[in-house]
């Protein structure tokens, strides 16, 4: 047989990050990932909720990660078959744009909105600011390839907007939304009422200060710790443990109020720990939910102390005027001044502030809309146990939250750039009327639908719109439904709604997941999701969050345009399990670069050899080495199936690195080349066939993480693109075969390279030294002795000979 001589097919020497760029123009203008629906189209459809990102700012790293994890998974199903619909649009409502837009222009909204053209300059600046950080977000993820189908129409679309506005009136009419005055969370710096959900805590230092009580009825003094002194003008009660022996003898005796005078029932309650302060606790209007329960409970009646602007009324005398943190110091000090302050204590205690703007909420009655929840929380729960969480461990989170909810859902904001409530209201008669769905209204300046009132006849004038707006989870709660079709296209919202899945960050169970759930049900009857993908949150180099203020936010691009985007999904998949937190780290981008080199790498070296057109007679190693594959393949593939990218990406690096490239290739280079025709054709087409196999096999399944460099390599390879191939599947026939071979020329290549390089031997030198084998090793002699330059072998079956030392497991050198 005359010497071959073998040039790569793959010009290139190396793989150039420039060429992203060009990738992704070609696969836009393919159409590669645009959705389509046809009622004839036999494929199932699996919708991705993406989540609709707050357009507030530009992603960091973490945010960046999240998206692209996204990606991977949608790239996954659209190569198993399903016809994948993964839109990306803006969450553009609510708080977070309000709160940059005022920063930036110094603007007060609630100033500027008094007349409707000041709120319609406002909303301006809104979407101005929305546009340009929309336009940043997307930027980013297309450097990152992600394979999104861009929706322009995002959730302040007129669009979105009306479909919101419709299942609010559909709502209303199955009596699951009222209107009423009651107690809530209030923001006294962004004006609003604040949902449970939208509440963070913050661990504050403050006192405890303990104050002297009278007993009307006795004249002995009791001592009462609370640390809202400020509070007292609306304390209306004393509580005490029932078992607590210290003060059965007070029960159904009044209090006399040390600032005010006034009388106070002194009474039982079971939730009152005796542990904290002196076990009488002070029950007032209100100072933290637990207040609000208490008040219910005993049937008290309450007197609101605390206005909007977080400021005490009137009622409250000498602390009136004053804010909160004022008057509580100004109430410690009358008390002081009186004789009334026993004590003060320092602590720290959980204070439970606005998600936005972190400023210490205050409860307040006011009016507000409200959706019912409490009537469902059984519904919901069972709901959430049907559908499958990746991971299993943030289910709890969820059924934690269900349990919790302790009051309706205050669905109404006082603020602007969001949905407007669809309301209007016939100041005649007071009836509140509800246009008919499908229209997008804005009552605070549209004209109402009705010449009169449709109620009692009085004229147009009488008919005033409402000027409140929507919290801004109501509107993403229906993203699943908007990204389906609902109410605008049965046919496809039919097929779509069978398979949903929501990609989600932990932090926001307790809202986007939650009032999904809630919201979907009420609508459908239904559970919102077949499945549930929770990511951890994305972290800086040193595991501590990202934020602003602390200046630790790491922009994604720099990395990007250093490393490539492939680099960047490397991390993104390998930096953590599913559900779990993950850190930036520059050198695991720098892994990935390397890793889409090595890549180029070995298929330039494979495209020298023509994949041969039918399978030959394989070798052992060939043997072993596909078997092998395929095991991992068949892992990886149930990885990606269960939501996870981390378990592919760890498998396919540790196969191809520390395998295929360092073991299996080397092995049969010298038959892949045959140059000295030690081998047959058939021996040396086998290599061709297997290099091939795994090859073409690899790129497939890391299509989904690293689709460009997969890409570029399949099609000079194969002749077209990774994306519109199927995923690989394990194949049965290698799902049963013995792949220990391969694992056992790992260990025999690692100990004679590490003997050789321990004595300064080449590794091209002959090793003329007698090497003790496992017999097992017999399979791939012809190969481990070409690359090894063995002269003497010898097998065992158990213990080598008793004069051989040992160089590695399994294989010894005669001494």
């Amino acid at each position: 047989m005359s010497e071959q001589r073998f040039k790569p097919l793959i010009e290139e020497k190396r793989w150039n990050i420039k060429w992203e760029k060009d990738l992704y123009k070609k696969w836009e203008e393919m159409g590669l990932f645009k959705f389509t629906f046809r009622e004839d189209d036999p494929r199932e459809i699996i919708a991705i909720d993406t989540p609709p990102p707050y357009a507030s700012g530009k992603w960091h790293v973490g945010g960046a990660a999240h998206y692209a994890q996204i990606d991977m998974i949608a790239r996954y199903f659209r190569m198993k078959g399903y016809n994948v619909l993964v839109p990306f649009y803006a969450d553009r409502n609510g708080l977070p744009v309000e709160v940059q837009v005022e920063k930036t222009y110094g603007i007060n909204p609630h100033e500027i909105s008094k007349t409707p053209e000041g709120r319609e300059e406002f909303l301006r600046l809104c979407r101005k600011f929305l546009d340009k950080a929309e336009e940043d977000i997307v930027k980013i993820w297309r450097m990152l390839g992600c394979s999104f189908d861009y929706w322009r129409n995002g959730t302040d679309s007129e669009e979105y907007r009306k479909i919101t506005q419709a299942t609010f009136i559909e709502l209303y009419k199955k009596g699951l939304i009222y209107e009423a005055e009651r107690p809530v969370n209030w923001c006294p710096r962004c004006k609003t009422t604040l949902a449970d959900a939208e509440l963070e805590h913050k661990e504050a230092e403050g006192y405890l200060y303990y104050i002297k009580f009278k007993v009307k009825e006795t004249g002995e003094e009791v001592i009462v710790a609370t640390t809202r002194p400020e509070m007292l003008r609306a304390c209306k009660a004393l509580v005490f443990h029932p078992e607590d022996d210290r003060y059965k003898h007070l029960n159904g005796l009044h209090a006399i109020n040390p600032l005010y005078g006034h009388e106070m029932i002194i009474t039982t309650y079971p939730e009152v720990d005796p542990e904290f302060g002196t076990g009488l606790v002070m029950v007032c209007s209100y100072g933290d939910q637990t207040d609000v329960k208490m008040f219910r409970d005993l049937g008290l009646k309450p007197t609101i102390i605390i206005d909007k602007d977080g400021r005490l009324t009137q009622v409250a005398g000498p602390l009136s005027g004053l804010k909160v943190e004022e008057a509580r110091r100004k109430a410690a000090e009358i008390l002081e001044e009186k004789g009334l302050l026993v004590k003060k204590e320092k602590i720290k205690h959980s204070v439970p502030v606005c998600w936005r703007c972190k400023t210490p909420i205050q409860i307040i009655h006011t009016k507000e809309w409200f959706l019912k929840q409490l009537d469902f929380k059984d519904e919901i729960r069972k709901i959430a146990k049907t559908i499958e969480f990746k991971p299993e461990m943030h289910r709890k989170k969820l059924l934690d939250w269900i349990d919790s909810v302790s009051s309706d859902w205050p669905i109404s904001r006082d603020r602007y750039y969001a949905t407007e409530v669809p309301v209007w209201r016939c100041r005649k008669c007071g009836s509140v009327l509800l246009p008919e769905p499908g229209k997008y209204y804005r009552p605070w300046k549209d004209e109402p639908p009705w010449d009169k009132c449709p109620v009692c006849g009085a004229p147009k004038e009488y008919l005033e719109g409402e000027k409140k707006v929507f919290d801004t989870w109501f509107d993403s709660s229906i993203s699943v439904l908007y990204v389906t079709g609902y109410k605008r296209n049965d046919k496809l919202f039919r097929k779509a709604f069978k398979y949903t899945l929501r990609p989600q960050g932990q932090d926001i169970i307790r809202t986007w997941l939650y009032y999904s759930l809630l919201r979907v049900y009420q609508l459908t009857g239904k559970p919102a999701f077949k499945w549930v993908r929770i990511t951890g949150m994305g972290l800086d180099e040193k595991g501590e969050a990202m934020h602003k203020s602390k200046g630790n936010v790491i922009d994604p691009e720099p990395y990007i345009e250093k490393y490539g985007a492939d680099a960047f999904r490397y991390w993104a998949a390998a930096s953590a399990k599913l559900g779990y937190d993950y850190r930036f780290s520059e050198q695991v981008i720098r892994t990935g670069f390397l890793f889409a080199t090595k890549l180029w790498n070995i298929a330039r070296f494979i495209s020298m050899f023509q994949k041969p057109e039918k399978k030959p007679m394989l070798r052992p190693l060939d043997e072993a080495t596909i078997a092998y594959f395929n095991n991992m393949l068949k892992e990886i593939d149930e990885a990606y199936s269960n939501l996870d990218v981390f378990e592919p990406i760890t498998s396919i690096y540790q196969f191809i690195w520390n395998y295929f490239a360092s073991h299996y290739i080397e092995l049969v280079k010298s038959r892949a080349y045959n140059r000295e025709n030690k081998y047959s054709r058939e021996e040396q087409e086998a290599a061709w066939y297997t290099l091939h196999y795994i090859l073409n096999r690899t790129l497939r399944a890391l299509a989904p993480i690293m689709p460009f460099v997969t890409d570029a390599l399949y099609t000079r390879l194969y002749g077209k693109t990774v994306h519109l191939e199927k995923f690989p599947e394990p194949e049965k026939e290698w799902l049963n075969k013995d792949y220990q071979l391969a694992l056992l020329v790992q260990k025999i290549n690692s100990a004679i390279w590490s003997y050789k390089k321990k004595n300064n031997i080449k590794f091209k030198e002959k090793l003329t030294k007698k090497i003790y084998l496992p017999i097992e090793a017999e399979k791939a002699l012809k190969e481990i002795v070409d690359l090894h330059k063995l002269v003497n072998i010898e097998f065992h079956s158990g213990s080598p000979p008793a004069n051989a030392e040992k160089i590695g497991e399994e294989v010894y050198i005669e001494k």
